[in-house]
């Protein structure tokens, strides 16, 4: 049986009544978010993020609502900043954001490391331009059949002037392999997905191609993983890459529905 892992930057869950459903129906075994809203506490289900010209609904609590939509899943929550969304009236409530991982319960998490590749957590006004970012990574043992899999997800670094490479790139993609090199074992079979942030030319994929992993948007000419609620380029910004250990039964950049302005990587694998 092949296991679904599902990538996304849920972008705050701005689009959430096409995002819910679709998460719901594309049944994935792991899910990798980004861009994940907490604030606990507040009943109100949308308030707002302003920073600058940057205006945007934020769903309020949508890692509960997402965990509860998924009730077989174990579901962890890793903010990478906290700051003030705003409601209606001018009442300002504190929230975090960051990156949420479910795993289905026929899998057991038996190692993982959490970590900042850029920064550190700031609880104060969401953190200075470019804010902080982490990454997460389990070690599973598919109860099945007794395989072992490691996952990695990170939020790269967003830099106001682009996504070249920068020397807090090139840290960050050092930051990510140590992390993963933490947590994986020689034999496992290893994902690594995520919204990175950067361009197909990247140090980032030398450095990840240290450990054996090949991206399979770009090898496979995938060329835009965002939808037409982002009207920037170039358009890359999400990857998924597996090492060779992983049998790729299928893997889709999802262009409909649009529940996000990225698009959703998804992988069915042994």
């Amino acid at each position: 049986m092949a296991l679904r892992i599902l990538s996304l930057n849920v972008w705050g869950g701005k689009l959430y009544d096409a995002l819910m459903p679709y998460l719901l129906a594309a049944a994935p075994d792991v899910l990798c978010l980004q861009e994940v809203v907490r604030t606990p506490a507040v009943p109100v289900p949308w308030l707002t993020y302003r920073d600058g010209e940057t205006i945007l609904p934020q769903r309020t609590n949508l890692f509960d609502e997402i965990r509860a939509l998924f009730p077989e899943h174990d579901a962890i929550f890793a903010p990478a900043a906290g700051g003030l969304l705003h409601g209606e009236d001018g009442t300002s409530f504190p929230s975090q954001f960051g990156l949420a991982t479910l795993v289905h319960r026929s899998f057991s998490i038996i190692g993982q490391s959490l970590d900042f590749v850029h920064g550190r957590f700031s609880d104060e006004d969401w953190g200075a331009h470019p804010r902080p970012r982490n990454a997460h990574c389990l070690r599973l043992v598919d109860q099945r059949d007794g395989g072992t899999l490691t996952i990695a997800q990170m939020h790269g670094l967003r830099d106001p002037a682009g996504k070249h490479d920068t020397p807090a790139r090139t840290a960050q993609a050092k930051a990510l392999v140590r992390l993963i090199e933490r947590t994986r074992q020689k034999d496992d079979r290893l994902v690594v997905c995520g919204d990175f942030n950067v361009l197909p030319s990247s140090i980032t994929f030398e450095a990840l191609g240290e450990l054996g992993l090949r991206d399979l948007v770009t090898e496979r000419g995938h060329a835009d993983t965002r939808t037409s609620h982002y009207q920037k380029t170039p358009r890359f910004a999400d990857y998924l890459l597996v090492t060779p250990q992983v049998d790729v039964v299928d893997f889709q950049v999802v262009a409909e529905p649009e529940v996000s302005d990225h698009r959703a990587l998804v992988l069915d694998m042994r």
